[in-house]
């Protein structure tokens, strides 16, 4: 979420980035509450000062045995107004907070400006894709050929969009997370966790699942929800925390199960192990000052590209343009989304929080 004093600040930075992301939103209307809020603060704090003051003349009347009932009444009706102002406050502050939880990240300025994927730039390639003298066989064609992968029976124990991994497919899933774990952790210095799958509506507020994305959520009926990834849980570790300065960088790794909607009609069609309801990840987590956030994202971006070329899979690196780009991020390296069948698609990186939050 946007500091609402960098939007009260420099509202017309804050405008040209939403035109950047092509977003129409009215900045007028949150910029009112909150000098509605403001008005109402120093209105509130007059009168409880007031009654500080007051009640001290109260507590010396009687004292001094003397009446104090006339005061007494008067600050009933002046704690009775800072009721209902503290109630006004509360009810404009949800108000704006409400509407910065709708208002995207601000793109950092070496994002490329652009309308879709196809304004995206590709920043660097790793290995030449293999050139067969045969016609290759999709993905899931030689999983259920080799069967290590089974289609449908996942549609059957669950729904469609999700896979059973036999065999030689369970343990070749579970040796690739186990040795992303021990590559981050042995070599490039991140603590491992084991998160909840499940976490509260707070913790999904917290990295930007909600409100605005909550149909691609799946959420149980005690609401809590699984996770879409672990970014989620590992962002939101030090919520609400205010951490040393001398503590920072933190770097954190995580394999979850991630559990999507996929809610819209973009890859709605696709087959195999793309898109589905519940997938595998190790995701990388960096919490850091925010002048080293941008240093601290190219550092991680190639901890994820050396999992690829210790694998020695090709790859591309694709900087997504404004337009493209993710709601909570202000910069993301992504996979391309085409030609996922030449080059891996597994390096997404992106960072949350723009220098000037």
């Amino acid at each position: 979420m946007l500091d609402i004093k960098l939007i009260r600040s420099n509202p017309e930075k804050v405008k040209e980035a939403l035109k950047k992301r092509k977003e129409k939103i009215n900045l007028e209307g949150i910029l009112k509450l909150d000098q509605e809020r403001r008005e109402l603060l120093l209105k509130a704090g007059a009168l409880k000062e007031k009654r500080n003051t007051v009640s001290e003349e109260i507590g010396k009347l009687k004292k001094e045995k003397k009446d104090a009932q006339e005061k007494i009444l008067a600050m009933k009706e002046v704690s009775t107004k800072i009721k209902e102002l503290d109630t006004l406050i509360k009810k404009v502050e949800e108000e704006i907070n409400k509407t910065l939880l709708e208002i995207p990240n601000i793109p950092h300025e070496s994002v490329p400006l652009g309308e879709d994927e196809k304004d995206n730039t590709e920043i660097k390639k790793w290995g030449e894709p293999r050139e067969f003298d045969f016609t290759p066989l999709p993905h899931w064609d030689i999983g259920e050929a080799l069967d290590i992968l089974d289609f449908e029976k996942g549609a059957k124990v669950a729904s469609a969009r999700f896979t059973v991994l036999k065999g030689m497919g369970a343990k070749l899933e579970r040796a690739l997370i186990n040795f992303m774990l021990d590559l981050h952790t042995n070599e490039h210095g991140y603590k491992e966790i084991f998160p909840p799958f499940l976490v509260n509506a707070e913790t999904m507020t917290g990295t930007g699942q909600l409100p605005k994305f909550e149909s691609d959520l799946f959420k149980c009926e005690n609401g809590l929800y699984l996770v879409p990834t672990a970014e989620v849980p590992l962002t939101n570790l030090h919520r609400q925390e205010i951490l040393n300065d001398d503590d920072l960088p933190l770097y954190y790794t995580a394999y979850t199960a991630c559990f999507r909607k996929e809610a819209g009609s973009y890859g709605k069609d696709v087959r195999g192990l793309i898109r589905q309801h519940q997938f595998n990840k190790v995701e990388l987590v960096k919490i850091c000052r925010p002048e080293d956030s941008y240093n601290e994202l190219e550092a991680l971006t190639k901890n994820a590209e050396e999992v690829l070329k210790r694998l020695e899979i090709p790859y591309r690196v694709i900087v997504l343009c404004t337009g493209d780009m993710g709601f909570s991020a202000a910069k993301t390296y992504c996979r391309p989304r085409k030609n996922i069948e030449r080059y891996h698609p597994a390096v997404t990186v992106k960072i949350f929080k723009p220098e000037e939050q």
